[in-house]
């Protein structure tokens, strides 16, 4: 299982089932973390000798510790030198575009010495209110040109397509071609396995990814549709990880509809979760997919696939998918 910090969502999730009562291993289980991650961030963020657990609180705690730990790389807090340059500069009526930009030309080789406008702006609008008159602008808080960051997630996340617009039929796995798509981790989790597998008929296919990325989970993921029937390739119902990111493109070269679960929700693709756990069979958790081959892949994923099935009234989901 891959390290990932806990985020606001999973926050208020691990809240709700600590107030219902549900077991610590339960809750990692829920919310695909290690159960130590649950038990350390109860201790760190928790509401101290109180009971339960507050997501807001916990939410602000880890906010403060975390601009007390990202100081020491604020280089107007520890460089006397560019905080006097930056403020002489604001004095002279400089923007901090122009402070940033010509901080570059100066001084090509020399990090130090250089700041992004950004950097210059926030430390005037937190650090010193009393130059904001010597900025052009000074109608409100200087915002980045293309929204904030949160912004930027929601519009993503309003692109997305949730799982449950998805016709009724794939519920029904009423015909070949709807696919469900996820990665497992290797040891070493930047290099992953990309698998696809059919509802209806259960047959698993298997891509090698040397690098965990959104560009080559598209390439590869193009590359594999390429190859199947256009009348066995409908739809993919992805989870919410960031290697799925550019599915817009996906979509628009496989010509397939691309849903998404609810985030947490790994039961809205049991059949895909279950899949991968049979090829965990071949590549057991913590196993180094490195020195693993395509080759490999490839005669776990023949095997999987020529092996009956009961829900198949034991036929094998190779017959099932091919039979016209």
């Amino acid at each position: 299982m891959s390290y990932l910090h806990l985020t606001p969502d999973s926050r208020n999730e691990l809240s709700g089932m600590l107030a219902v009562g549900a077991e610590k291993k339960d809750i990692a289980l829920a919310l695909r973390k290690h159960r130590s991650t649950i038990w350390r961030e109860l201790r760190r963020n928790g509401c101290g000798n109180k009971r339960g657990y507050d997501a807001r609180l916990a939410k602000e705690k880890t906010k403060e510790r975390r601009i007390e730990a990202n100081k020491r790389f604020k280089k107007l807090d520890n460089s006397k030198w560019l905080r006097n340059h930056v403020v002489k500069k604001i004095k002279l009526k400089w923007s901090p575009e122009q402070i940033s930009g010509r901080l570059k030309i100066d001084y090509p080789n020399n990090k130090e010495k250089r700041i992004g406008k950004d950097s210059i702006y926030k430390y005037i609008y937190n650090e010193r209110k009393d130059l904001v008159k010597c900025l052009r602008c000074q109608k409100g808080k200087y915002r980045r040109r293309y929204g904030t960051r949160i912004r930027e997630k929601e519009r993503e996340k309003l692109k997305k397509k949730r799982i449950d617009v998805r016709p009724e039929i794939i519920d029904k796995r009423g015909r070949i071609g709807d696919w469900e798509g996820d990665t497992i981790v290797g040891k070493e989790k930047t290099i992953h396995i990309l698998t696809h597998v059919d509802r209806k008929s259960g047959i698993l296919f298997a891509d090698k990814l040397e690098q965990a990325t959104a560009e080559l989970t598209k390439q590869k993921t193009i590359e594999r549709f390429s190859k199947i029937p256009r009348n066995k390739k409908k739809t993919i119902t992805y989870d919410n990880g960031t290697t799925f990111s550019y599915f817009e493109m996906t979509e628009k070269k496989t010509r397939m509809d691309i849903y998404f679960a609810w985030p947490y929700h790994s039961w809205e693709r049991g059949c895909n979760e279950n899949a991968n756990g049979l090829l965990r069979q071949f590549f057991p958790k913590k196993s180094s997919f490195a020195i693993v081959t395509q080759e490999e892949i490839n005669n776990a994923i023949r095997l999987i696939n020529n092996r009956p099935r009961k829900r198949l009234n034991y036929l094998t989901p190779t017959e099932v998918f091919c039979q016209k």
